[in-house]
């Protein structure tokens, strides 16, 4: 079975990480309790400006479900851009974006 994944790129505007670490935190713990993978990291710009969070699962839909309610409570995630990639990275695997409209 192929490696699937949701992939957050959002905006930030601070250096001040705590928000982003309180809302990893409920995304780890949601994905955990759901079954639906694991929430993989983060990579934020130095001056935290922008950033991305990676998670990944067996099914990128499901992981979905699970964390878009949690990304839309976060004010810093309106406008989030949602990867969802269907397959290993790299592989040339079907992939579809999201925009979180109002968080």
């Amino acid at each position: 079975m192929s490696e699937q994944a949701v992939i957050v790129y959002f905006a930030y505007g601070s250096t001040d990480l705590d928000r982003l670490f309180a809302l990893e935190e409920e995304l780890r713990a949601a994905i955990a309790d759901a079954g639906a993978g694991e929430y993989d990291g983060n990579e934020i710009a130095h001056d935290g400006s922008d950033g991305t969070l990676f998670m990944s699962g067996p099914d990128a839909d499901r992981l979905f479900h699970v964390v878009e309610p949690i990304l839309r409570t976060a004010p810093f995630m309106k406008g989030a851009r949602l990867k969802r990639r269907y397959g290993a990275a790299g592989s040339g695997a079907h992939e579809t974006i999201s925009v979180l409209a109002d968080a």
